[in-house]
């Protein structure tokens, strides 16, 4: 071997500034035109595979310039855009561009922010996202915590963490065979899915979840929340923490976040606020009353890549008291020499979450944070909430639509025919109509089951939809939904 070693994964100075200059003109070429693109091509997996082409594993490798051409075209022909102004489906928002400039420097860059030795600076970024990101929703900038890739994470996270902090401190030792028939968690009826995922992957076993109702306005009944938390605690049971959702995913809706809490305190139980879509509504002063009570939460997930709009992945955890994530989280064995400097104690993010190595997450929502500010979210959130009560008022008016629900920036509506008033056939309709305009190109929705009616959901997370787009989504609705009824009918008859 040489002593000047060659390697065919490097690229040169010039031919990377060739090619990184004209995927940055493409790429700008793309986001401008994104509103004159399909939503989504509408192509099945054999449709895909046989673009991609069925070849093995190459045999040698192929020039970086070609590689790089191809994976964007495929990438701009073949996906659904959820940056395009009419993607008003689940809960994920246009991207910010600049947070895709992030991405490109992170990974050039390329620290492990699992440790401060490994990653000095993306450390101290970090945690100056999670200081802005607790002053942004209107807690204390003590809150501590972690970026992670999403809402199920986030969740998880602060799980785990009140998990330690509640269940008996044997549970470390002696895990929870003992102890998980008898340990509570309380939430409302709709709580996200992730909450049955962690009973099940940490050991409490679904059984442990109380599923609470709600009341007229789809927010959990405190009342009977704190009817059964009674109820358990007269049967031996160990109640451990009440999950608050702020901003439920198929609607929208806050719970009484303040009345929760006051219950928390009352019965020393961990409250956990499940805020990874409306959350950063918090910012817009006129609002504040939705979210009375958020200072006292135990623990929050959010996330930026929803209604920060990051780009994927972007979740984060916050914890008011960090040192609950230490206690649950960290460890020193013996090949871990993450050292400090005798006058300070470094913060090792290892030691806040699952993960021992991690990308640098934080660069993107820190430099859009900066790039957008406070005002600007304010605006951009505002404007999403206006636009969603817009759709909302459009379908009051509509004789062949009904509005169903309006909270934050969620919509739900129904097609409705003239003079049909079935519920099954109604729910059937519109379940059909969405299939279609999901697959159309032209607009995407996605449903929700709201008063066991079936109907068609649009979230607006998105910085490019306007009036104009809701106006045309309106004329989709009812066109789509006219040719679904009369072939479904037909069909029935």
């Amino acid at each position: 071997m040489s002593e000047t070693r060659e390697s065919s994964i490097e690229i040169g100075k010039e031919e990377f500034r060739k090619i990184g200059y004209k995927l940055i003109d493409d790429i700008s070429d793309f986001i401008d035109s994104i509103d004159k693109r399909p939503v989504t091509p509408n192509e099945g997996p054999s449709q895909l595979q046989n673009i991609l082409g069925n070849s093995s594993l190459p045999e040698n490798g192929i020039a970086s310039n070609e590689l790089i051409s191809k994976t964007t075209n495929l990438l701009f022909n073949h996906s659904l855009l959820n940056g395009h102004p009419k993607f008003l489906g689940y809960i994920t928002s246009s991207a910010a561009p600049i947070g895709a400039l992030a991405d490109l420097l992170a990974a050039s860059v390329n620290p492990n922010v699992g440790a401060h030795i490994l990653s000095p600076i993306a450390s101290e970024i970090e945690k100056q996202t999670i200081k802005w990101l607790a002053e942004f929703i209107g807690v204390s900038p003590n809150y501590g915590g972690i970026l992670v890739s999403g809402g199920n994470m986030a969740n998880f996270t602060a799980f785990l963490a009140a998990r330690t902090a509640k269940a008996p401190k044997s549970i470390k030792e002696n895990g929870i065979s003992n102890n998980s028939d008898k340990l509570t968690i309380y939430c409302s009826k709709t709580t996200h899915t992730w909450i049955e995922k962690a009973a099940i992957l940490f050991g409490l076993g679904t059984k442990s979840i109380r599923w609470i109702q709600t009341d007229t306005t789809n927010r959990i009944d405190t009342t009977i929340l704190e009817t059964t938390i009674k109820q358990d605690l007269k049967n031996g049971y160990k109640p451990i923490m009440v999950i608050g959702t702020a901003g439920d995913v198929s609607t929208g809706v806050v719970d009484d976040l303040s009345h929760i809490s006051t219950i928390c305190k009352t019965y020393d139980l961990w409250f956990h606020i499940d805020g990874a879509y409306g959350v950063p509504a918090a910012v817009i002063p006129k609002l504040n009353y939705l979210f009375e009570g958020i200072k006292e939460a135990d623990s929050i997930a959010l996330d930026p890549h929803k209604w920060l709009y990051s780009p994927l992945e972007a979740g984060c955890t916050l914890v008011k008291n960090p040192q609950h994530l230490i206690d649950t989280y960290s460890s020193h064995p013996e090949y871990y020499n993450f050292s400090h400097n005798e006058e300070e104690i470094a913060q090792n993010f290892y030691e806040y979450g699952f993960q021992n190595s991690r990308g640098f997450r934080a660069l993107k929502v820190w430099l859009t944070l900066q790039q957008i500010g406070r005002s600007g979210y304010e605006k951009l959130i505002s404007e999403d909430i206006q636009l969603s009560k817009i759709l909302y008022h459009l379908a009051e008016k509509h004789p062949e639509l009904e509005a169903v629900s309006q909270n934050l920036s969620i919509t739900t509506l129904r097609y409705i025919p003239l003079d049909i008033n079935n519920n099954d056939y109604l729910n059937k309709l519109n379940e059909n109509v969405l299939n279609k305009l999901q697959t159309g190109g032209e607009v995407f929705l996605s449903n929700a089951i709201v008063f066991e009616k079936y109907c068609l959901r649009a979230c607006i997370v998105n910085f490019r939809t306007s009036k104009k787009d809701i106006e045309e989504i309106i004329e989709i609705i009812i066109r789509e939904g006219r040719k679904v009824h009369l072939k479904l009918s037909q069909t029935i008859e």
